[in-house]
This record gives C-alpha cells, sequence and structure tokens, in this order.
C-alpha cells in the first residue's frame, strides 16, 4: 500500500471512520459467529461451503480494514477556499455540457471519497482534471472514450 495522502471532506472523514468501526465491532463479530457455526457443523472443512464462505467473508472485511485504515492514517481534510474564484479540491462546481440543457452539479474529492452517482468526483478523474483552476464561464475539454466533450461552468461554489 502506498503513502499516498488522501484528501477527504470532515464528511468523508466521518464516513470512512464509522464505517471503519462498524466492520471493527460488527461485521468482524458477525463473521466470527458464522465460522463458529460452521466448525460446530462438523464434516471435513474441505467439504464445508459455510466455513469456505465464512472465510472468504472473513479475508473481505479484514482487507477492507485494512484500507480504511490506511487512508484514515494519511488522510488530510480538505479546506474549502473563501473565494471560490476558480475551481479546487473541494469546490461544487456546476457545469453544463456544450450542447445540453441540463446542468450538473459536481463536487470535486479525494479518490477515497468519490462517488460519481452522488455527485462527487475525484480531483484525479479526467472531468475533475479538466476543472481544476478554471474559473466560472470557462470551457474545459475532458478527453472521453467517445470522443472528446466541452463543458462551460456556470457556478462554483
Amino acid at each position: 500500500m502506498t503513502d499516498d495522502v488522501h484528501y477527504l471532506t470532515v464528511e468523508g472523514l466521518q464516513e470512512h471512520e464509522e464505517r471503519l468501526n462498524f466492520l471493527r465491532n460488527v461485521r468482524r463479530q458477525e463473521v466470527a459467529e458464522r465460522l463458529r457455526l460452521a466448525l460446530e457443523e462438523g464434516g471435513e472443512l474441505v467439504e464445508n461451503a459455510e466455513y469456505e464462505d465464512a472465510k472468504n467473508e472473513q479475508a473481505f472485511i479484514e482487507g477492507e480494514i485494512m484500507r480504511l485504515e490506511m487512508i484514515l492514517s494519511n488522510a488530510q481534510i480538505i479546506e474549502q477556499d473563501a473565494k471560490n474564484d476558480a475551481v479546487s479540491l473541494g469546490s461544487l462546481v456546476t457545469v453544463q455540457e456544450v450542447g445540453a440543457e441540463s446542468v450538473e452539479v459536481y463536487h470535486l474529492v479525494g479518490a477515497a471519497e468519490a462517488n460519481p452517482r452522488a455527485g462527487k468526483i475525484s480531483y484525479k478523474s479526467p472531468l475533475g482534471r479538466a476543472l481544476m483552476s478554471h474559473k466560472v464561464g470557462a470551457r474545459v475539454t475532458v478527453e472521453a472514450p467517445d470522443g472528446d466533450l466541452e463543458f462551460v461552468i456556470k457556478a462554483i461554489e
């Protein structure tokens, strides 16, 4: 794992901490109980599908705990720029694709917090990189697999 800085909003930090606590304090115990019950059922461990499934789930949970611990140990809170005259990490950006009628709003966050369905995009994503440091009214081009897309920045919060 790398020691890169993981930029998080205050909300993102809280969500990661809550998920880590849930995995440590709830899911670990649930999986341990599944393992115990599977062992009590007896039979050969090689043939015990429930035991194998619980071991796989345990490995996934432990891996996720390690990932979250690494993110949180290298977390840096995104400081919101009071001026908001140019797009920066933490900005809420309203954009309109050239030729489209609707506008889209994106929150630029760190990669660990990115969730495009929730409107949170990484500042390292193609659109995030294109928007960084631009001001309201700027046209930015994003290279997409189907061809270049142009957006106009309508607002920055």
